[in-house]
């Protein structure tokens, strides 16, 4: 029997993120102005095509599964990697300190930019739009941030969680880390999150955090041929 969360982005446009869903009963993807998650429905003929159709013809759309990204003739292959999914082994607490600050609308440029520059995953302008982020400014800079990204019933991802490289080793983004788990957890979700399998130092440092491997997962980045 499969998991909710070994087809993470379908089963979050089924439900909590219902009202983000562009696309029909046979796939499904977030607006790409929020973020380029997509996915089919199953793999049947039908619903490979209808995902095909949902992209311009500029835009990628990014697939995560347990299983295999399969796609129709009509996608090429911009990249692909291997992802673990992990979660969290029991809740956090829900902690206070006074430098961190939620995040709004008027800090999206300024958080594009250290997601940018330090590459957590997929971020865009309206991010926010997911889900709560929280940051760490210091002389009115933004160095710090972390949030709230998939969510499904019973489940919260945590996401986005990055420092500037000037601020690093301060433990800022364990600070950030632990707040945000405990924002979901005080609201009775599960946390869990993705890295990629050869982030070997992330992992390490998630699971001295307190979570485990659940599953590897699949991605698949891809685009409508030219």
């Amino acid at each position: 029997m499969s998991h909710i969360l070994d087809r993470p982005i379908w089963n979050a446009l089924q439900t909590t993120h219902a009202d983000l869903a562009e696309g029909s009963e046979l796939a499904m993807r977030y607006p790409p102005s929020i973020v380029p998650f997509a996915a089919a429905a199953d793999r049947t003929r039908e619903s490979l095509e209808a995902l095909e159709s949902l992209p311009a013809a500029d835009e990628v759309m990014a697939i995560v599964e347990a299983g295999p990204c399969t796609i129709s003739d009509g996608l090429t292959v911009v990249t692909e990697g291997r992802l673990v999914q992990m979660v969290a082994e029991r809740p956090y607490e829900r902690i206070s300190d006074s430098r961190l600050q939620r995040l709004t609308t008027d800090d999206a440029e300024e958080m594009l930019a250290l997601a940018t520059l330090t590459k957590p995953g997929p971020f865009t302008l309206r991010a926010q739009s997911l889900g709560t982020f929280w940051g760490i400014k210091i002389d009115g800079r933004l160095v710090a941030m972390a949030g709230q990204r998939l969510r499904l019933p019973g489940f919260g991802e945590l996401s986005g969680l990055c420092t500037h490289p000037d601020f690093q080793g301060r433990g800022l983004g364990t600070l950030l880390f632990r707040f945000v788990a405990g924002e979901i957890s005080a609201r009775g979700d599960t946390v869990f999150l993705h890295a990629y399998r050869t982030n070997t130092l992330a992992i390490t440092l998630y699971k001295a955090l307190g979570f485990k491997l659940r599953s590897e997962m699949n991605l698949r980045v891809v685009k409508r041929h030219a």
